[in-house]
């Protein structure tokens, strides 16, 4: 008995949603993929205003939130990668944020 290996798809987004402690995002394929909330810090401290506003980059091969500067792409979201933002950085946008505020 043999078995071959599937070649992988690429996956694409088709939208988006962010609640409090989720952020989903439905491919065109019909899968949902879901990713808690904390592994994306400024997802986390974004307003539901600024989640709620966000466009897909690369034909869907990820998704982009204006506001908040962050990038999130479907590749790192199957794989189970979170934000790779240290936390250097990330203290620094939150300053920024805290300042304009």
């Amino acid at each position: 008995m043999s078995s071959s290996q599937a070649e992988p798809r690429a996956a694409y987004a088709l939208s988006v949603s962010v609640t409090d402690d989720t952020l989903a995002v439905d491919l065109v394929d019909g899968r949902t993929v879901s990713a808690p909330l904390a592994w994306y810090p400024r997802l986390a401290h974004g307003t539901p205003t600024e989640r709620a506003e966000w466009r897909l980059i690369g034909r869907g091969e990820g998704v982009h939130w204006p506001q908040l500067d962050e990038d999130v792409s479907v590749e790192a979201l199957l794989a189970g990668r979170g934000s790779g933002e240290s936390q250097a950085s990330l203290e620094r946008w939150l300053r920024t944020r805290r300042r304009a505020g």
